[in-house]
């Protein structure tokens, strides 16, 4: 045995043993029970960060756990494609060569953004397989993969012949930066210092952070029990105006605060999702004057053309001028929506969309958690979960994005002459106008091969199918929001819905993932489990917290604060790495990256070594009088002491495992391990005469402790074990009783 213990040489080899023999490849045995996980997929082109390391360790300590305990255990891989993020990375990488998304077609552009995956996305595969995980990597699934897609089509027809699904101009968050829609929950929002403008509208005065939208207001508004302007319900108003004067209705509705700037507020349903809302109850009419490319449209007159930040000064400038701004309040503090990636400025706005009616998919999904059928740890998340149900508004699946699984509804040409479509040409000159009029200069084909993006009305007639039918059919641009796609991950790994896997495998056992996601992800899997096989997709789910900056802080690159948690693996091992994260951590809270513990499990992995290296040094000097479980002739009361200390460590991890408690499980091995073996009980053997029982007490009581070890710090107890033990790779003995 070496002198030293070397993580550098002795993690890469001890993973090559467990790869060439295949360890971790799931088997079908109807003798005994399956347990099954699912990695939740890192980003394809990504890179392994803390939080990825702390998943594969708590996931992984699970697999082995049980994989001794006799299950027949499996846990699957995979990446993400991660639409948007992956776009908006490979955006940048098109910037760096002087070109952009607008230079492409559709087509062409998912085919380079496929090819910079796949020439990407073996790095962080690599980066995964360096952590030691018990994955089984035969079943690899990216989820761009054909059965992926085929899975989801066809769920997609079939929420669509339900009933399910439905298309309609709806008020979303649009950012025209990134050029696509976002789900509320996909919305950061940040407090700031704007500008509130007091304009006078007809016999009011009203107080707006936005004049530049003043050219789609169609009503204004107060609280009906306002006493100020309850004489002004119902009745209409003549505003001047910078592009002729407006005729507006005086709507009483609840929505509006009486506290805030003078109490009565201009309506604009297309760019204000209270605002929509109030549209709907009074039957306003919807006027945009926002364009998708962030530019005031035909609608602002003299404006138009112009950014909103542009407009909003000009639109100032020119009331000013008009004697229509009252004042101008410059210490105006509020919140605004601004996208999650990038932090842009969120522009509500009026577009087609494809939503799923969620009141009967829902239901089932809250049901089985409030009656237990699936667990939630740590218990008090139960209750985002439970609340973001109850409170689930219809869902927008579709995404302006290029890089994702394209919603396969097709539209004819002829059928549908006013889609607005947006194509490259024969001279690569970017193009943008209705259908009818277009396809009078250019040909369907050549429309077709350049085409960028199209927008068809709510209205529009559509062929939902997989294959392009025949004749002159267009098909949707938009992509499937990633957490669609993602919604049927436990199902598409394991080959649903009629592979042997599926039938033993499913449905999987835990899932583990961090708590951010809940909603956007976990809520997904359990409606699509539960919607196509009648079963929740798992029976478990343990949601992870967060792992921050040794400061305490989110990590960020503009504060320098980023942990590269492979730069710990080459300075201390995987194994330091993934205890020092699961050791000492709240359960289920965030926590900051535990610099000083990762050091210190350094330290207990070459404690373990010098241990085994004195043991091995007494077993060459002395035979060894095997002990065997049960068997208590001839030993001494402190040996019998340390046995049931052995016991009690077993039923305490057994227990702690039980209830996703990791934290406790490693401190209660970790303290046996070095104070109760290495302190104690090897000290007392050095006293001992008989040294032969008193050394197979040790050796037992050591080797059992590297068996409950073993899921924590797999590579230093597989190690060791090659060492001392001949029956094969420790991952393949049996767990304790």
């Amino acid at each position: 045995m070496e002198k030293k213990y070397d993580h550098k040489i002795q993690e890469p080899e001890i993973q090559k043993k467990w790869e060439e023999k295949g360890i971790f490849t799931g088997k079908i045995d109807k003798n005994k029970k399956p347990f099954t996980i699912v990695l939740p997929p890192p980003n394809a082109n990504g890179k392994l960060h803390t939080g990825h390391v702390l998943m594969l360790a708590i996931e992984d300590i699970l697999i082995r756990w049980k994989k001794m305990q006799g299950y027949s255990t499996l846990w699957v891989p995979g990446t993400d494609h991660a639409g948007f993020e992956t776009q908006v990375v490979f955006e940048r990488h098109l910037k760096e060569k002087g070109k952009s998304r607008f230079d492409y077609d559709r087509d062409s552009l998912y085919k380079e953004i496929w090819d910079f995956v796949q020439e990407n996305k073996g790095v962080i595969e690599s980066q995964i397989k360096s952590m030691g995980p018990g994955l089984d990597w035969t079943r690899y699934t990216f989820t761009l993969d054909d059965k992926v897609v085929d899975t989801v089509y066809e769920t997609f027809q079939r929420m669509v012949e339900e009933g399910m699904v439905y298309r309609d101009d709806y008020i979303v968050n649009y950012c025209p930066k990134c050029g696509t829609t976002f789900a509320d929950l996909e919305l950061r929002h940040v407090t700031r210092k704007d500008p509130l403008y007091y304009m006078k509208y007809g016999p009011f005065v009203v107080a707006t952070t936005r004049p530049e939208t003043k050219f789609g207001d169609t009503a204004v508004a107060v609280h009906p029990n306002d006493e100020r302007y309850k004489e002004y319900i119902g009745k209409e108003i003549e505003v001047e105006g910078l592009n002729g004067n407006l005729k507006l209705k005086v709507i009483g509705d609840t929505f509006v605060d009486p506290k805030f700037g003078t109490g009565v507020v201009k309506v604009t349903p297309a760019h204000d999702k209270n605002d929509y809302e109030a549209g709907r109850r009074h039957s306003l009419e919807i006027k945009s004057v926002i364009g998708l490319d962030g530019k005031l449209n035909e609608n602002t007159g003299p404006y138009v053309g112009l950014s909103v930040e542009e407009g909003r000064k000009k639109v100032v400038e020119d009331l000013q001028r008009k004697g229509l701004m009252i004042k101008i309040d410059y210490d105006y503090e509020h919140t605004v929506s601004v996208c999650y990636k990038g932090g842009h400025d969120i522009e509500p706005t009026v577009l087609p969309n494809w939503f799923i009616k969620v009141e009967n998919f829902k239901k089932p999904a809250l049901d089985v958690v409030i009656n237990k059928e699936v667990k939630i740890y740590p218990r008090w998340r139960e209750i985002t979960y439970v609340k973001w149900m109850e409170e689930m508004r219809d869902w927008p699946i579709s995404r302006q994005v290029v890089w994702g699984i394209r919603i396969p509804a097709w539209y004819s040409v002829e059928e549908n002459p006013s889609i607005q479509v947006t194509f490259l040409n024969k001279k690569k000159e970017r193009i943008t106008g209705k259908v009818s009029d277009l396809i009078k200069k250019y040909s369907f084909s050549e429309i077709e091969e350049g085409l960028q993006s199209l927008i068809a009305p709510k209205n529009a007639k559509s062929i939902i199918s997989k294959a392009r039918p025949n004749g002159n059919y267009l098909q949707e641009t938009d992509t499937f929001d990633t957490w669609f796609s993602s919604g049927h991950w436990p199902l598409v790994t394991l080959g649903y819905p009629n592979s042997d896997d599926f039938h033993y495998f499913y449905p999987t056992s835990v899932m583990e993932t961090g708590w951010e996601i809940i909603r956007f992800w976990v809520s997904r899997m359990i409606m699509f489990g539960i919607y196509l096989t009648g079963k929740p997709p798992f029976s478990d789910v343990y949601l992870h917290g967060l792992v921050r900056a040794i400061d305490g802080k989110k990590m960020s690159k503009s504060l320098g604060n980023v942990i590269d948690p492979l730069d710990y693996v080459s300075e201390y091992g995987a194994d330091a790495l993934r205890m020092g994260l699961i050791s000492g951590t709240a359960n289920g809270k965030d926590f900051a990256f535990p610099r000083d513990k990762v050091v210190a499990y350094r330290n207990f992995a070459n404690k373990l070594w010098n241990m085994a290296r004195f043991i091995l040094l007494l077993m060459e000097n002395n035979e060894v009088v095997e002990y065997k479980e049960g068997n208590d002739k001839n030993i001494t009361d402190v040996d019998k002491e340390i046995i049931q200390k052995l016991r009690s460590l077993i039923y305490g991890v057994n227990n702690s495992l039980e209830k996703f408690r990791f934290s406790d499980a490693s401190d209660l091995i970790y303290q046996f391990m070095w104070h109760e073996v290495a302190d104690n009980y090897i000290e007392y053997v050095k006293t001992r005469e008989d040294k032969g029982v008193a050394l197979g007490v040790l050796k037992y009581v050591f080797t059992t402790g590297l068996k409950v070890l073993h899921p924590f710090m797999p590579f230093v107890t597989e190690a060791i074990w090659s060492n001392i033990e001949t029956n094969g790779l420790l991952i393949e003995n049996r767990w304790p009783e």
